[in-house]
Parts: structure tokens; sequence; C-alpha cells
């Protein structure tokens, strides 16, 4: 049974950072592609940033580049998504899954950028 447990997010002034954690099981992670979306309140879920299987970053929304960096650790069957210069428009409820995705979602872990 897949299962994707994300953790890592809460309330963070503008400005700050954090880090999100993926922790996966049930399938092979380390051949599939990952991904981190994010759903803001009232909105469409998007396609935050992707990674390979072997580590190669294969995209960032154009909203995130350069204060986002995405990793993975095969080890751990875990993906990080490291949040730097956090806007109050990135404020959402962030997923991980394959990219596309494929599996059931998880939870996901809320993401409030307000002073």
């Amino acid at each position: 049974q897949v299962q994707l447990v994300e953790s890592g997010g809460g309330l963070v002034q503008p400005g700050g950072s954090l880090r999100l954690s993926c922790a996966t099981s049930g399938f092979t992670f380390g051949t599939r592609v990952m991904g981190w979306f994010r759903q803001p309140p009232g909105k469409e879920r998007e396609l935050v940033a992707a990674i390979t299987g072997f580590g190669a970053v294969l995209n960032y929304a154009d909203s995130v580049k350069g204060r986002f960096t995405i990793s993975r650790d095969n080890g751990k069957n875990t993906v990080y998504l490291q949040m730097n210069s956090l806007k109050s428009e990135d404020t959402a409820v962030y997923y991980c899954n394959e990219a596309p995705p494929v599996f059931s979602w998880g939870r996901g872990t809320q993401v409030t950028v307000s002073s």
C-alpha cells in the first residue's frame, strides 16, 4: 500500500524558511520522478517542483524559482522541499506525489506565510 506522508509545514513570517519532508513507502521510490505540489485556498493544485529518480531537478514553477529547492534521499525514500524567502502567496497545502501524479494524495502539510 502506497503511503505519502508530508510534514514540516507551519506558520512563518514573510521572508522566512521552511523545510518540507515527504516520507514514502509501498513503491519503488528510487525509480520514480517525484514532485511537490501545492493547493492555495480556493485554487487548483499546481506542480511546484519535480526531481528525477537520480536526483536531477526537472523543473520549478516560475513563481518559486530561486527560492525553493527540491531534493531527495533514495535511501530514506524521502523527498524534500527547502523553501526560502517565503511570500504570502506561497500559502497553501503542500503535497508530494509522483510527477505526473499517479497515487492517491496524502494529507498534505499546511504552509501559512503571514505576519
